[in-house]
């Protein structure tokens, strides 16, 4: 038994250096990472934009379907970082990305705070709380986009 747990305790130890070790590590190369960061965004504003319609009036409000997709998107919202390490650019993302990477952490810090916000108005089930705090993480959103990437 005590074998068990001492390997268990290294299969854990292992899995979590690897997540914890520098973006380009976790990547065989930059490409996958340019890829991997693209797919969370992807998948961030497709989660967004199903909200819009109720935000906007165009859809009935169902609380616990903007609760749940809240939800998901503040899963999603921790994916992306990881793939802007150094030796990662390219895609979208401007060099400004990497030269500087404190303004682009500040921006990535704010629209993570913005999705914790809006999990809290969904959490409420107040229309009128979950259009704020859309409003909010949109204009993070953009922020970050007018400064960091390319435009298309």
């Amino acid at each position: 038994m005590k074998s068990f747990s001492a390997l268990a305790l290294a299969a854990c130890t292992f899995a979590l250096s690897s997540w914890t070790a520098p973006a380009a590590a976790q990547f065989a190369k930059p490409a996958d990472a340019v890829k991997y960061r693209q797919a969370a965004l992807t998948l961030i504003a497709s989660h967004f934009g199903r909200m819009q319609p109720v935000v906007k009036g165009q859809a009935p409000y169902d609380a616990e379907a903007i609760k749940n997709n809240v939800k998901l998107l503040s899963t999603l919202s921790e994916l992306p970082w990881a793939a802007f390490g150094p030796g990662t650019e390219g895609g979208d993302a401007r060099p400004e990305v990497w030269s500087d990477a404190s303004g682009f952490a500040q921006k990535r810090d704010a629209f993570k705070e913005n999705i914790a916000k809006l999990q809290t108005a969904a959490d409420s089930g107040d229309l009128d709380k979950v259009r704020a705090a859309f409003g909010n993480v949109g204009a993070s959103c953009k922020s970050c986009h007018d400064s960091y990437r390319a435009k298309k």
